[in-house]
């Protein structure tokens, strides 16, 4: 068998998907294990390509927005009623996950397929050493590490600026930092989203090797958004794009 050490990316939009693409999303493989972090809308469909009846060995979301969770809702519904039916899933998210997608069905109980371990926290998933802290955010929102003996990869979700992004991040192979850039975004008295310069400081201050800008807002320019990343960030910057499939740890 094939060993794959790779992240491809399910979605890249924040708020709601553009034609052609999709919410939060990214499949990380590793040896043959596989763990999704996030399920926005229009997700699913994309991971299913991947990984036919939905076969994933664990799932991790960092918060309970639509753009982040709502396809976790049709995964629990082809477990519940599809091949994979009497199989327990992993699921590592913060409080608030349950309770929004529950509310979308209330007469089934999302525990009878996911075995929920709460975020934040420190857990061993497979091959990695999962770890989370909280970021800032409208609701709890864990920012996500992965990492084994060889190789460190972090995802923010949905951040504002803190200085906890350069420890999250800190000597990653990978850094997935959100590059909302909405509009207005820095002259928010409260800050709960990223620009893209920003990102690039925080990956900057973290010491990635790369840094991959996602959850853009729809209409955004996302050359200009990886200009502005660059321009705070001298490492490798690519931009999360549907289907794009990154090599991960030594070569």
């Amino acid at each position: 068998m094939l060993l794959m050490r790779q992240v491809t990316v399910l979605g890249s939009c924040g708020a709601y998907p553009e034609p052609g693409r999709a919410c939060s999303g990214f499949l990380v493989e590793w040896d043959g294990f596989r763990v999704v972090l996030d399920l926005g809308y229009a997700t699913l469909p994309r991971l299913l390509a991947h990984c036919p009846d939905g076969a994933v060995d664990a799932v991790v979301i960092t918060h309970e927005h639509p753009d982040h969770c709502i396809d976790l809702h049709g995964l629990f519904r082809m477990y519940l009623y599809g091949e994979n039916r009497g199989r327990k899933l992993p699921l590592y998210c913060t409080p608030g996950v349950l309770d929004r997608l529950g509310a979308l069905e209330p007469e089934v109980d999302l525990r009878t397929v996911f075995t929920v371990r709460e975020l934040p926290g420190t857990y061993r998933v497979g091959p990695f050493e999962l770890g989370a802290l909280l970021l800032p955010h409208y609701v709890p929102n864990a920012g996500i590490r992965l990492q084994t003996d060889e190789f460190a990869l972090a995802y923010t979700g949905d951040t504002g600026p803190d200085p906890l992004l350069a420890e999250l991040g800190r000597n990653t192979d990978l850094y997935i930092v959100e590059a909302t850039d909405r509009a207005g975004e820095r002259q928010q008295q409260h800050r709960n989203l990223l620009t893209a310069e920003e990102a690039g400081y925080w990956a900057a201050q973290a010491g990635a090797r790369r840094l991959m800008l996602t959850h853009f807002w729809p209409g955004n320019n996302r050359e200009a958004a990886a200009a502005a990343a660059r321009s705070t960030f001298d490492g490798e910057v690519l931009t999360a794009d549907e289907d794009l499939v990154v090599r991960l740890g030594p070569s």
